[in-house]
This record gives structure tokens, C-alpha cells and sequence, in this order.
């Protein structure tokens, strides 16, 4: 059963995320300007006011994230990159997709009066639903790229959620509002900073889409943070994301992932689980006492 939220403007109406999704609209945050899988599948520009019809279906999707912005893929020659066709292209920034977004909060098991850290802003659709749950005073989001920061801020102050935007590197987290009672990563990453561990409250929660570096699933990392400085957690399903800032790997990772996983016997994805302390992070299968190699080539 679907967690239920004490929506904060009216405090006699229950809500689920799914109902703040619905109550949400998503075009308001989604900008004119996307981009989608070309015939070579490149990301090609899909401009609103060309074609609004496939514009809508796209914005209003359940299932699909929307790209919304676009640079120059470092693994290929920068000559041979080239905006117009997509070639060479690869995604930056998105709007993940609205199903996966239910399931993510739901994760999070809020309750009202709970403080939560997003980490990649993005549109700001995600922050939005988390201030119709909790109230805009309770989200902090914050975002890398300064660009996607201040349309953010936009959007959310003209559909009126203006949930404070940080204009910052979310490995850092945001300090001036710690604690958290859950931080919440739209981002993949290979490594917790610590910061993350630091800056939640005890008996708070961490939400980690995991990059492809132990299962080729990218699966979605769970963990609670206890009063010793310590987060503990196990894979709970799959979530794809891009990566954040500093965590892009190597093309030849994925493979590399899939080969170990092979060997290992195809192990479930419920079967890892990753322990986090100031001294580094330790990946597991089955339980903390076997540890097994966590590599991250190229890195």
C-alpha cells in the first residue's frame, strides 16, 4: 500500500505521491526545448512550438524522463559532434520520469515535519511534489549546473512552490540546513560522500541510485544512518539515472560489470548491500562480514 502525506496547505487532506504528481503539472517545469532519440539514436531536438502534439505526449508520459538538456559526449571527437543532427550527444540533464518518481518517495517513507536534501534539482518538478507533501520550507534542492539551477528557481516560484535552490556541487550536500530527516539523490553515483552520512539526522535515510559498478541493473540504494556516523543499506530495486558531476565512468564499465556478475553467479540484486563510514564504503553480498571487490575502473 502506497504511503499517505499530510498535505501541508490543507491539513484535514490526505495525500500519496501519486496524487501530488496528478495535483502537479508537469509542463509547467518542463522547458519548450527537449530532446529525443533520433533515427541513429542521437538525441535530436524536439522544439514545443513545431510540434506541440508530440511535445504534450512526451511531457505528459508516465513511463519516459525527459531530456532537457544536451552536451558534447567526452568519448567522442569534438569535430565530429554536432547539436543540429544530435550526433555525439548525450544527455545532462533531465526530468525523470513521473512513475519512477512515485516509487522513489514513496521509499522515502515521509512524515510531516521532516526535513528532506534533493540532490540534483533538475526541473524541479521532483522538488515541487516533495513540497506539496511536506511544505515548501521543509525541501532543500540543490544543482551543479547553474543554468538548470536558475530555471528551476523559475519554475517553482511560478507554480508556486518556491522550494530554496542551491546553486552548488551536491557531493558537498548543503550544511546551513542540516540536519536532514532524508536525503534524496536523482543522480547515479559510485561512492556516498561522506558529507551525505554526516548531514542526516540518525534514524534518517539515504536514497542512492547506484551506477552500474556492482550489478548491471542499476539498481537503487536504501540506506539508514545511525547515531554513530555510520549508513548501512541493501540494493531495493532498479533506477536508472544519469551520473552525477564526478561519477562518469569508462564505456567499457558496464561490460566489465556484467562479465563479474556473470562469474559471480547472477546474483540478485536484494543480495548487496553497501556500509558507509568516515574511513570509505565497503560493498556486500548477503552480509556485511563478505565483503567483496568493488573496483571502479577508470577511477
Amino acid at each position: 500500500m502506497a504511503a499517505v502525506y499530510v498535505l501541508q496547505r490543507d491539513r484535514g487532506a490526505v495525500r500519496t505521491p501519486e496524487e501530488a504528481l496528478a495535483a502537479i503539472s508537469r509542463e509547467d517545469f518542463i522547458p519548450d526545448l527537449v530532446y529525443v532519440p533520433g533515427p541513429d539514436y542521437w538525441l535530436v531536438p524536439l522544439v514545443r512550438s513545431a510540434e506541440p502534439g508530440r511535445w504534450r505526449r512526451l511531457v505528459n508520459g508516465d513511463d519516459e524522463p525527459v531530456v532537457t538538456k544536451v552536451g558534447y559526449d567526452p568519448t567522442v571527437p569534438a569535430d565530429l559532434c554536432d547539436p543540429e543532427s544530435g550526433r555525439g550527444m548525450v544527455a545532462t540533464s533531465s526530468s525523470s520520469s513521473p512513475r519512477i518518481m512515485a516509487r522513489m518517495i514513496d521509499t522515502l517513507e515521509l512524515a510531516p515535519g521532516m526535513r528532506v536534501l534533493e540532490i540534483g534539482t533538475g526541473t524541479g518538478y521532483n522538488a515541487a511534489v516533495l513540497a506539496f507533501l511536506l511544505g515548501v520550507d521543509q525541501v532543500t534542492s540543490i544543482e551543479i549546473d547553474p543554468e538548470v539551477a536558475e530555471q528551476a528557481r523559475t519554475a517553482l516560484g511560478k507554480s508556486g512552490w518556491p522550494v530554496q535552490v542551491i546553486t552548488g556541487d551536491g557531493e558537498a550536500g548543503y550544511p546551513p540546513g542540516a540536519p536532514y530527516d532524508r536525503i534524496i539523490v536523482t543522480a547515479a553515483a559510485h561512492t556516498v560522500p561522506y558529507a551525505w552520512v554526516e548531514q542526516t539526522r540518525p534514524g534518517g535515510m539515504l536514497l542512492v541510485p547506484w551506477a552500474p559498478t556492482v550489478h548491471p541493473g542499476r539498481p537503487l540504494a536504501r540506506f539508514a544512518v545511525s547515531g554513530t556516523g555510520r549508513a548501512e543499506g541493501r540494493f531495493i530495486g532498479e533506477a536508472g539515472f544519469m551520473p552525477l558531476h564526478a561519477h562518469h565512468l569508462l564505456p567499457r564499465v558496464d561490460h566489465d560489470t556484467e562479465e563479474r556478475w556473470r562469474q559471480a553467479g547472477r546474483p540478485d540484486y536484494a543480495r548487496y548491500g553497501i556500509t558507509v563510514t568516515r574511513e570509505g564504503q565497503r560493498i556486500w553480498l548477503d552480509s556485511p562480514t563478505n565483503p567483496i571487490p568493488a573496483e571502479i575502473p577508470g577511477h
